[in-house]
């Protein structure tokens, strides 16, 4: 399977989503302020790479606020944050903005990036089966290689600075 991303780096996956072991892509997207964002920029910092389900929602935005008031102790284990949803690169800047955080949100209109990483998945709610963003972040390593994968009801939207930091 092949993937068209942002500035057309094509991605061949043969179908596998990026799992433990995998380096995650050089060309991740684009942020809310139209800059590339490449794992290269990242190097010899580890990153978490957080897939969430919209801007703006309860459990999307105690995430994004427990990342971003751990955000100085994330850094100073190492880790730089990037977070990844299907939001508008307008949408990702008014709620940067609102809620201040201080790392930058990934453009996943097209769900590319949500369907590398094997987390646009189907879901249901009230009986309706319809497909969106599992919660899931991927912790690398300082050469982009993928460590640690907190995947759907795992994740501690609350506390998931703390998760990242203590497993």
């Amino acid at each position: 399977m092949t993937f068209l991303l942002p500035l057309f780096d094509i991605i061949q996956t043969d179908g596998a989503m990026i799992q433990i072991g995998d380096r995650i892509p050089e060309i991740l997207g684009i942020d809310q302020d139209g800059n590339e964002v490449k794992r290269d920029d990242y190097r010899g910092r580890k990153i978490a790479l957080y897939f969430y389900p919209k801007d703006n929602t309860s459990g999307c935005t105690a995430q994004a606020c427990s990342l971003r008031d751990g955000h100085s102790t994330l850094r100073a284990a190492g880790y730089e944050i990037i977070g990844v949803s299907r939001d508008s690169a307008k949408s990702h800047r008014n709620f940067r903005e609102k809620y201040e955080l201080p790392f930058p949100l990934i453009v996943d209109e097209e769900v590319r990036l949500n369907e590398l990483f094997g987390v646009w998945v189907e879901k249901s709610m009230y009986g309706r089966k319809y497909m969106g963003t599992e919660r899931t972040t991927f912790l690398t390593d300082e050469e982009g290689v993928v460590t640690r994968i907190i995947r759907g009801k795992e994740v501690k939207t609350k506390d998931h600075a703390d998760q990242i930091l203590n497993g």
